[in-house]
């Protein structure tokens, strides 16, 4: 696996911000769905995915920065330091190569591992380098499946259970994790393709729609509520719609437009478990037919100035 820093397209010294950020930028552009005649996106979908493991996970990453593992999570090659004598395989182990000596002749790496044990002297049976103890790689495990899941955006908010096809046909409901978002993933263990090393897993990139009422601004769910110019003045309860449902609401008399209303609990749910608000901004609507209003009005000026705080 190449360096997740190089396929990410961070340095190394990203924040996980940037981090995140990078990852989500190519899901969105690699996601296989996106992609169905193009194999080569799916492949990159799983390498940026592979790297974002890594470098999400703060102890790996840290391992990885320090050495001590590679892209793949495998401990380093011990020998790194040998003037590359050995070379890692693609599942961590090593092995002997050729390599010529100072004047362009070929060394057998053998005899000199003879003479580290003592000339001919045959080699303790635990060493790495007797006969037949060359170590072979570990059998790989099946792909990784990566699907798109598009969810409502009032069941986002509510975290209701989503039903998902995998690619066997099966369908299983899927609990959505809290603090959900577009570009959130999930994995969903051993739902990848057999290997026989294995099954790999599936991966569920989150993608959340648009509603025509409601907006989201971080755990705050926005909604504009119209009302009419009678309830502005004289105050009036009214009925609001929510992602939980319709709930009533107080507007006091003499509630300007633009004022913005708070119901607790009625956004998006935290990581923490904790609900974010809905912000409702009223917005006064005048009748259709003004005639009514204008003969009402008869007589009357609003002596009062709106905009002196505006200096014009």
């Amino acid at each position: 696996m190449a360096d997740p820093y190089t396929t990410l397209g961070v340095a190394r010294t990203a924040s996980e911000k940037d981090i995140k950020s990078a990852y989500r930028k190519l899901a969105k552009e690699l996601h296989p769905d996106r992609n169905r005649d193009n194999p080569k996106a799916s492949e990159r979908f799983s390498e940026i995915t592979n790297a974002y493991d890594l470098l999400s996970d703060k102890d790996k990453r840290a391992q990885f920065d320090r050495g001590e593992i590679d892209a793949d999570g495998n401990p380093a090659n011990p020998f790194a330091g040998m003037g590359g004598g050995f070379r890692g395989s693609a599942q961590g182990g090593h092995r002997p190569q050729d390599f010529q000596g100072f004047g362009g002749e070929e060394v057998d790496l053998g005899d000199i591992f003879e003479g580290l044990f003592g000339g001919g002297a045959r080699r303790p049976s635990g060493s790495p380098f007797g006969a037949g103890q060359r170590r072979s790689a570990p059998p790989r495990k099946g792909a990784d499946i990566g699907y798109r899941l598009r969810v409502s955006f009032v069941d986002a908010a509510t975290l209701k259970d989503q039903r998902i096809t995998l690619a066997d046909g099966k369908t299983i409901d899927l609990k959505l994790p809290k603090g959900v978002e577009s570009g959130t993933q999930m994995r969903l263990k051993g739902k990848g393709e057999q290997g026989p090393g294995g099954t790999g897993d599936g991966l569920v990139a989150i993608e959340i729609d648009s509603h025509k009422l409601y907006r989201r601004d971080g755990d705050a769910v926005r909604f504009d509520l119209p009302i009419t110019l009678d309830e502005a003045v004289n105050g009036a309860k009214v009925r609001v719609p929510t992602v939980d449902g319709p709930v009533m609401m107080t507007i006091k008399a003499g509630t300007d437009g633009g004022t913005v209303l708070r119901l607790k609990g009625k956004g998006f749910t935290r990581k923490d478990g904790t609900r974010g608000d809905q912000l409702v901004t009223l917005q006064i609507q005048l009748p259709d037919d003004l005639a009514e209003l204008a003969k009402r009005l008869e007589g009357w000026k609003d002596e009062s100035d709106p905009r002196a705080q505006l200096g014009v």
